[in-house]
């Protein structure tokens, strides 16, 4: 996930959290708060689940936000 602020110093400094996750969820995957980059923790099992889905939040340094949804 990526975001983009144009403001300079610690305004434009965008961080990463998960604003929704499942419990199943939360121990499959992790986000990098700092690039956004989201990798598995463990191999995925299609019979404990057939899709996955994540809420993202990025927020600069002034304290505004948007969130998307990973499916």
């Amino acid at each position: 996930v990526r975001a983009t602020d144009a403001d300079e110093g610690l305004n434009g400094q965008v961080k990463y959290s998960l604003k929704k996750v499942s419990e199943l969820a939360s121990d499959i995957f992790h986000l990098d708060s700092e690039t956004g980059e989201i990798t598995l923790l463990q191999s995925l099992d299609f019979e404990e689940g057939d899709s996955y889905e994540l809420e993202v939040q990025s927020h600069d340094g002034g304290g505004l936000f948007d969130s998307t949804k990973i499916t």
